[in-house]
């Protein structure tokens, strides 16, 4: 697990937006990488990539909403909090704080605040394909302002 400190130095250099526009970022090994990972996908317009790290439960909606809900977004900037993770019956869950600042396509932006839970199946237990990588089980993002470091949330209830 990184430091808060760490994390959040990461995540400023992978926000940067000449970085975002060239660099292609698709890693399921931990939690912080999805979810950047997702932010990624979405910055760069590739929303199908972007699905992909939900789980298709009924927590995101079918794909052409998802997509909708993204139409006007021109660029995304992400903070990450400390991830934290709970055990349970062959599956370990990661919460993940975080606070994104988006900038839609006529240059206002939106600051957002909240956390992730990610779920990996022991991969152990996936004795049959597909394979299920570390991926998003819930999102709950609120309306935040200000800095991003000082939106983003301490840490997320389990």
């Amino acid at each position: 697990m990184m430091t808060p400190r760490i994390a959040l130095l990461a995540v400023a250099l992978f926000a940067t937006p000449s970085l975002a526009e060239t660099t292609y970022r698709d890693d399921r090994s931990t939690p912080s990488a999805v979810v950047q990972s997702l932010y990624n996908a979405i910055d760069r317009h590739e929303l199908a990539r972007a699905y992909s790290y939900w789980d298709g439960s009924a927590e995101v909606p079918d794909f052409s909403t998802f997509a909708k809900g993204y139409k006007t977004t021109d660029h995304v900037e992400l903070v990450l909090g400390m991830v934290t993770s709970d055990g349970a019956a062959g599956s370990v869950f990661y919460n993940v704080p975080v606070a994104i600042r988006a900038t839609d396509t006529s240059g206002a932006t939106h600051e957002f605040a909240g956390c992730y839970v990610l779920r990996l199946v022991n991969p152990a237990l996936q004795e049959v394909p597909p394979f299920r990588p570390t991926h998003i089980v819930s999102g709950h993002l609120k309306p935040a302002r200000g800095p991003l470091n000082a939106a983003l949330p301490k840490e997320c209830a389990g």
